[in-house]
C-alpha cells in the first residue's frame, strides 16, 4: 500500500520513522512519501519537505510566515493528489495537518491521525473538525481517551511511542563523553527558541564550574547557530547524541515539549525552561487552559518538575532550581519516585506496532 505521512517537527520525525518500520513489518510492499526529517527518510520514505522548513512557533511567528505556510499547504495538496496514497497519516502538527485532513476527507482519502493535537489544552472546538475529517485517531497519552469519550468520539490508545524507544536505549551502554559530571542543555529544535533560551541556560556555566555543560544540537540546525551564542564559554556541543548525553547527565535544563518527557524517562532531574515572544505568550495564556506546560507535569497532574516560564526564566531562579536538583537529596528522591510513576502511567505498550496494526486493520476493512 501507499502511505503519505506528514510530521512537522523532530519528535514527529522520530515517531514517524518507527511507525514506518512497524508498517514495513506488516506490509512488505509498503511505499512511503513524507513530510518529516532525516529519520523518516533513512527508513525508506521519500522526503518531500523537511520539518526545519515548516517549524513556525507562536502566534506572531505564524502571522509573519503566513504566506509560506499557505504555499506549503497548497503544494502539499497537489503532491498528495499526484501520489494517490491509500492512507494519509498525520502526526501531531495540528495547524497544518487539520487543514489537510479537512481537504483530504473531501477527496475521499482514508485519514489516520497518530498523536492527537493537544485540543484538551486549547482550541477544544477543533473536536468538530476532527470528528468530521479523521477516520481513526490514535492517542498516546492516558487521559486523552477520557477526553475524547466526553465528546462522543471513539479513539484508540496505543501507548506513548517514547517508552519503547527509551526502553531500548536504556539497554545500551553509554559512550562516555567526559570524566566530569555533566549538565545537559536541551534548548529546543527551532532557531528562534534556541536564541531566546540558550543564553539564559548558559548563565549557569560559571556558577557550576565542577560540571561540564553539554548542548544537544537539534537535528536540522547548524552548529554555528550554537557557537555564535556560546562564544568563549567552556561548553561542548554534541550532535545525534541526545540520548547518550541524557544517560550520563546529572541534571538537565530543558525547553518545554517532548524533550521534557524524554529527560524524565531517562531519570534525569530537570528544570523546564520556556521563554517565547511576549505577545504570543500573552495570547497563549488567554487561550490555553492547562495547569502546566511540561508533559511530565501534565501526565502526573502535579508540579513534579520546576517550570520557569517567561520572566521566571532568569539567572537567579534558574540557579536556585538547578542547585536544588543537584544538592537536595530529598528533592531528588521525590522526583525519582515521580518518574517511576510516570513509567507506570505510560505503560510498556509497543506503540508503533499497535499503531501500525490499527492502520492496517482500517485500510483493509
Amino acid at each position: 500500500m501507499r502511505y503519505y505521512i506528514i510530521a512537522g517537527e523532530a519528535s514527529g520525525d522520530l515517531h514517524g520513522s518507527n511507525l514506518i518500520k512497524a508498517l514495513q513489518r506488516q506490509d512488505p510492499e509498503a511505499d512511503f512519501r513524507c513530510w518529516g526529517g532525516d529519520k523518516m527518510q533513512a527508513n525508506g520514505a521519500r522526503l518531500v519537505k523537511h520539518y526545519r522548513d515548516l517549524a513556525f512557533m507562536g502566534f506572531v511567528e505564524v502571522l509573519k510566515h503566513l504566506g509560506t505556510i499557505l504555499n506549503n499547504i497548497k503544494f502539499c495538496k497537489k503532491d498528495i493528489q499526484q501520489y494517490k496514497p491509500d492512507v494519509l497519516i498525520l502526526i501531531d502538527y495540528p495547524g497544518f495537518n487539520l487543514r489537510i485532513a479537512e481537504w483530504a476527507k473531501k477527496q475521499g482519502l482514508r485519514i489516520v491521525y497518530y498523536i492527537s493535537p493537544q485540543i484538551w489544552a486549547w482550541k477544544e472546538n477543533r473536536i468538530h473538525l476532527i470528528k468530521r475529517s479523521v477516520d481513526k485517531m490514535l492517542v498516546i497519552l492516558p487521559f486523552e481517551q477520557d477526553f475524547y469519550k466526553r465528546h462522543q468520539y471513539e479513539v484508540s490508545y496505543v501507548g506513548h511511542p517514547l517508552t519503547e524507544v527509551i526502553d531500548a536505549e536504556l539497554q545500551k551502554p553509554a559512550e562516555k563523553l567526559c570524566e566530569q559530571p555533566i549538565i545537559a542543555l536541551l534548548p529546543g529544535s527551532r532557531s528562534q527558541e534556541i536564541k531566546k533560551k540558550l543564553p539564559v541556560m548558559l548563565s549557569m556555566v560559571a556558577k557550576f564550574p565542577q560540571y561540564q555543560f553539554y548542548i544537544a544540537q537539534a537535528p536540522g540546525q547548524e552548529a554555528q547557530l550554537y557557537y555564535n551564542i556560546i562564544g568563549n564559554l567552556p561548553v561542548k556541543l554534541v550532535q545525534h547524541q541526545t540520548y547518550n548525553l541524557l544517560k550520563q547527565a546529572s541534571a538537565a535544563l530543558v525547553t518545554s515539549g517532548t524533550a521534557t518527557l524524554e529527560t524524565a524517562l531517562f531519570g534525569v532531574p530537570q528544570v523546564v525552561c520556556y521563554k517565547g515572544n511576549p505577545v504570543s505568550y500573552w495570547l497563549a495564556r488567554k487561550l490555553i487552559k492547562v495547569k502546566y506546560i511540561s508533559l511530565v507535569n501534565l501526565i502526573l497532574d502535579k508540579p513534579a518538575v520546576r517550570e520557569l516560564i517567561q520572566q521566571e526564566l532568569n539567572e537567579a531562579a534558574l540557579y536556585e532550581s538547578l542547585n536544588e536538583l543537584l544538592h537536595n537529596v530529598e528533592h531528588k528522591e521525590a522526583l525519582q519516585s515521580d518518574y517511576t510513576r510516570l513509567w507506570e502511567l505510560l505503560g510498556t505498550h509497543k506503540a508503533s506496532d499497535l499503531a501500525a496494526r490499527e492502520i492496517m486493520a482500517m485500510s483493509i476493512s
